[in-house]
């Protein structure tokens, strides 16, 4: 019933995928716990119209799927209360929304200040799922065929036994005698 009621306050459907175009430091600016600022360029569907968004998401990386939260939509800070975004100055860089984690997307999982990453299988401009996409199991592969003997197999007479010792010596020999003629040759 909670995740309901925060569902209904936060509309993430306002939210965009967005592609990480650039990432350039903010001149060695920190947040308050010491986080280094990162400014993204990000392309949430307009290529030639990027928005700039200010984080300090360790895991941004060049060509990134993210989550943005735009200026103008709601999110939850830490405490669960809804907050506006606004555009603003982070880090002396203007901000134009913010990387959205997976608590502020409602996902069950996920570590808090850590951008939600998508896969490539997102449209850049679309809403973001309402659940935490997972990675798709791979196939099992099939089991190689193994031949069971049986536990009661017959063993070899010593005639039998013999026989095959001197078929063996009769390859070995046969195939050193090979070898001779092959080096002779040359």
């Amino acid at each position: 019933l909670k995740r309901l009621q925060l569902f209904i306050m936060i509309d993430i459907a306002e939210y965009k995928v967005g592609e990480v175009l650039d990432l350039e430091g903010c001149g060695g600016k920190k947040t308050k716990c010491g986080k280094a600022l990162k400014a993204c360029t990000v392309n949430i569907g307009d290529k030639q119209n990027p928005i700039m968004v200010v984080t300090s998401a360790s895991n941004v990386r060049m060509g990134s799927r993210v989550v943005v939260a735009l200026a103008g939509s709601n999110v939850l800070n830490e405490e669960g209360e809804e907050i506006k975004v606004t555009k603003m100055s982070v880090g002396g860089v203007m901000s134009e929304g913010m990387l959205c984690d997976s608590r502020m997307l409602l996902w069950s999982g996920g570590g808090h200040g850590v951008a939600a990453v998508m896969p490539d299988s997102f449209a850049i401009g679309s809403a973001p799922p309402e659940e935490k996409p997972r990675p798709k199991e791979p196939e099992p592969e099939p089991e190689p065929k193994v031949e069971v003997k049986g536990l009661f197999e017959k063993k070899l007479t010593k005639e039998e036994k013999k026989k095959l010792a001197e078929e063996r010596r009769a390859a070995r020999k046969a195939a050193k005698e090979a070898k001779k003629a092959a080096e002779a040759k040359q």
